[in-house]
């Protein structure tokens, strides 16, 4: 076999290497975009569950995120306006400095006195790569 062969046949075993790890790449994208809908949906559903509850989106914040092991976490307030003890129960979205929804979780704050805060920790679901912010994308007092 001459040395243009083999460089040839060696130049078409990288192509299809390369292209086998683009076309793998688009799949792992795939599939993570795919779970991330799936928790996303799940969350969503545990909020519906959730009976009598009114929007509080003003009474929640959402503290800067770290990590903890490897996990993203966020510090989550609660502070109640109303003149009675209170639960919330709040979704929280992790999100990339793109605004891509990375992940997805729902925590309960319980027995939350009038006039006061309380905080919960927002844990996400899996390893989140980069440098994720956490949303409220929706909070509920009940």
């Amino acid at each position: 076999m001459g040395r243009t062969t083999g460089i040839t046949l060696a130049a078409t075993a990288l192509l299809v290497t390369l292209t086998g790890c683009d076309a793998a790449t688009d799949k792992a994208g795939e599939i993570v975009s795919s779970a991330t809908a799936a928790v996303a949906s799940a969350a969503q559903e545990k909020m519906n569950e959730v009976k009598d509850g009114v929007n509080a989106g003003g009474d929640v914040s959402a503290g800067a995120t770290s990590t903890d092991g490897d996990r993203t976490v966020s510090t989550i307030t609660a502070t109640n306006p109303k003149d009675k003890t209170a639960d919330y129960t709040i979704m929280v979205n992790f999100r990339d400095s793109d605004g891509n929804l990375l992940d997805a979780v729902v925590l309960t704050i319980d027995g939350v006195e009038p006039g006061k805060s309380k905080t919960g920790t927002a844990r996400s679901n899996r390893t989140l790569s980069g440098d994720p912010k956490a949303e409220i994308a929706q909070a509920l007092r009940h």
